[in-house]
C-alpha cells in the first residue's frame, strides 16, 4: 500500500513508519533539478537521490525493509516511483504529495521554487 503524505505531515509519517530501520526520503528528480532546489537532511530521515529513469538499474541500492518516502517536483513522478517500489516488495512506501514545490511552502521556505 502507498501512503500519500503532504510535506507538513512527513514528520508524523516518519515516526509511524519507523520499524527499526531509519526512514529514507528518495528524491527522484533529475540532476539539474537538484542543482536548482534540494531538501536538506533533517533529523528523522536520510536522503538519497536517484533519478526516476535510473531506478530500475539502481534498485539494489535500496533496502526493501526500510520506509521510503518518494519526492519529485509536484508529486507525479514520485507517485509512479512509489507504485513501482510497492510492486517490487518494499514494505512501507509513501508519495510526498505536492513534491518539493509543496515542501518549500509547508516545511522549509528556504527551499527555492522552480
Amino acid at each position: 500500500m502507498i501512503d500519500h503524505v503532504r510535506p507538513a505531515q512527513l514528520t508524523e509519517w516518519l515516526a509511524a513508519a519507523t520499524s527499526g530501520a531509519r526512514p529514507l526520503v528518495l528524491d527522484v528528480r533529475e540532476p539539474w533539478e537538484l542543482q536548482t532546489s534540494s531538501v536538506k537532511t533533517e533529523e528523522g530521515f536520510d536522503l538519497a537521490t536517484i533519478p526516476m529513469g535510473e531506478l530500475p538499474s539502481r534498485l539494489a541500492e535500496l533496502d526493501r525493509g526500510r520506509p521510503v518516502a518518494c519526492l519529485c517536483h509536484h508529486g507525479m513522478r514520485s507517485l509512479h516511483v512509489a507504485t513501482y517500489l510497492d510492486q517490487q516488495g518494499f514494505d512501507r512506501v509513501a508519495n510526498i504529495s505536492g513534491g518539493i514545490d509543496a515542501w518549500s511552502h509547508e516545511r522549509d521556505m528556504a527551499v527555492p521554487r522552480y
